[in-house]
């Protein structure tokens, strides 16, 4: 399955006087919960990156539903949910894991980039890695 979930607290370095998560903070839970992703499927990003490869964020977009608050834990669940040689689309549901409250949406693009910041083609042997979660999908029928 394509799905993975991650938690983490709220520190209180990512609030603001009035103790709400600033929204700078929800990128970096999702950049952490995609490397999550993609650990959880032998998939190192150091090695691509040692490789010469970025996978670079081309795209990202987070809508904010709901306040985050020092101390809360947050689940992320990350979905991949598009995967083509030349381009990565994960999808974010960010709840308080508490209450089960939805505190944001969101979702990435990501273009596989060489050490010049160009686009190119994702090698076979990481490409195989990050689409068999999408293969060995099942849909309801």
């Amino acid at each position: 399955m394509a799905v993975s979930i991650s938690q983490l607290r709220v520190r209180f370095a990512e609030t603001d006087q009035m103790g709400v998560a600033h929204h700078s903070a929800y990128v970096v839970w999702i950049e952490a919960a995609r490397v999550d992703w993609l650990r959880e499927r032998g998939i190192s990003y150091r090695q691509i990156e040692d490789g010469g490869l970025s996978l670079a964020v081309s795209a990202l977009e987070v809508r904010y539903r709901n306040s985050a608050r020092f101390d809360d834990l947050i689940q992320i669940k990350t979905e991949l949910t598009e995967a083509k040689s030349r381009r990565f689309r994960f999808d974010y549901v960010l709840t308080n894991a508490d209450s089960n409250q939805i505190i944001a949406t969101a979702h990435s693009i990501h273009t596989p980039t060489n050490r010049q910041g160009r686009a190119v083609r994702l090698p076979d042997i990481w490409l195989h890695k990050i689409t068999t979660p999408l293969a060995t999908q099942t849909t309801p029928g």
